[in-house]
């Protein structure tokens, strides 16, 4: 197996960043360009937020099926394949004739975007050893929030000189080209025994993880989590974009250079996990969730970016450790057990908007900070309970004394 630091170990790892921050670069770019699609189309807040939800709604359908499918067919080519698609789907959003087919090349593109996301944590697994693996998810998770960064920034930056039409156009060339080099970094596999698809081994593949607790904690923490998270950020662009703060579109893309505090979150959590226990990271990641939240209610700007900042390193560093949980946890279909992760924490960012709606209507943004503690109460209580439980099983395996 790929052994941490060595040769094999940097080009993979280098390869599966690079192909995380491509997924994240096309799934991200139109955030920062939510206020601008409401003036331009005439739409609602709750409209104009689905052209985030579709996307990432359709992306989590998709995990259930790349994840299964790769079991059988093998992961890298299912990786190459949807990175192509998606940078082609950027290029026809370019050419979107209206709302309504913009939506429709979004709610695809999603479901394409879902390929590497799926298989990419269940190639490390199959490739890696235990250490190697800990310390390139935190890297791989690292590249995701530089992806996120990337596409805000760069379609804040483009719509502001070039339009909606420009930014999507930059984003899919971007993504053409970093395909060819993901294409020549990426090993060969050495160690996937494929499995022949039957849909009714992967319908109890995912029921029996459903069925496990370690599981099921882990699913549900990461989707609630990115539920607030992701959600936060949309609703930030619309009260940041109303006075007294009134900032553009490129501002409100670099708004989300705050997401660099997540990529030191997801880089020091394999360091963490060798120190403390991977529950007490999250229980520590969600309150510094919880912190940050808090200092968003400032008025002052600078205020409103350090809680951000905040909110993104304690967020990464409870995604990096959940995602890396289900992966040790998981006794057999590792690919399908990954993605039923991705499919909770995709399926919470999509069904965000239904749930701060009503919050934001209440109290603008004090209300979307009350509705974001309600669910992060509920998801420290998950990973304090996975804490728990992480403990009295090392005391079960721990050998008698004489």
């Amino acid at each position: 197996m790929i052994v941490v630091r060595s040769r094999a170990w940097w080009r993979a790892t280098l390869a599966l960043c690079l192909g995380s921050l491509l997924v994240f670069l096309n799934l991200y770019v139109p955030q920062p360009l939510l206020p601008m699609m409401r003036e331009v189309h005439g739409i609602s807040t709750l409209a104009a937020s689905l052209v985030m939800s579709v996307s990432t709604l359709s992306l989590a359908a998709a995990l259930l099926v790349f994840g299964p499918l790769s079991d059988a067919i093998g992961r890298a080519g299912i990786m190459r394949l949807t990175l192509v698609l998606a940078g082609l789907l950027s290029i026809a959003l370019a050419l979107a004739p209206g709302f309504e087919v913009l939506l429709m090349l979004r709610a695809v593109q999603g479901f394409v975007l879902g390929g590497l996301p799926a298989v990419a944590i269940a190639w490390m697994g199959d490739e890696f050893e235990r250490p190697a693996l800990l310390s390139a998810v935190g890297l791989y998770i690292g590249a995701n929030t530089l992806g996120g960064i990337g596409g805000r920034v760069i379609g804040g930056a483009v719509a502001e000189t070039g339009g909606i039409t420009a930014s999507f156009l930059m984003v899919g060339g971007l993504t053409l080209v970093g395909v060819l080099v993901f294409w020549r970094l990426l090993p060969p596999a050495r160690r996937f025994e494929p499995r022949r698809f039957r849909l009714r081994e992967a319908r109890a593949g995912l029921a029996a993880h459903l069925r496990t607790p370690v599981l099921l904690g882990a699913y549900l923490l990461g989707g609630l989590n990115f539920l607030v998270f992701i959600n936060q950020y949309s609703y930030i662009t619309f009260r940041l974009a109303q006075p007294p703060f009134e900032l553009g579109e490129r501002w409100l893309g670099l708004l989300f250079l705050t997401y660099l505090g997540g990529t030191l979150g997801s880089t020091l959590s394999g360091r963490l996990s060798r120190s403390i226990s991977q529950p007490t990271c999250m229980v520590v990641g969600i309150l510094l969730l919880m912190a940050g939240t808090a200092v968003t209610l400032s008025d002052r700007l600078p205020l409103i970016l350090a809680g951000l900042t905040l909110n993104a390193f304690g967020f990464f560093l409870a995604h990096s450790m959940a995602s890396s949980w289900v992966g040790r946890h998981a006794q057999q279909d590792r690919g399908s057990a990954s993605a039923l992760y991705l499919v909770f924490y995709y399926t919470g960012a999509s069904l965000g908007g239904l749930w701060f709606e009503p919050f934001w209507w209440m109290a603008n943004w004090k209300g979307v900070v009350l509705g974001s503690w309600l669910i992060l109460a509920g998801t420290c209580t998950i990973a304090w309970w996975l804490r728990r439980g992480d403990r009295w099983r090392a005391a079960a395996i721990e050998p008698a004394r004489p």
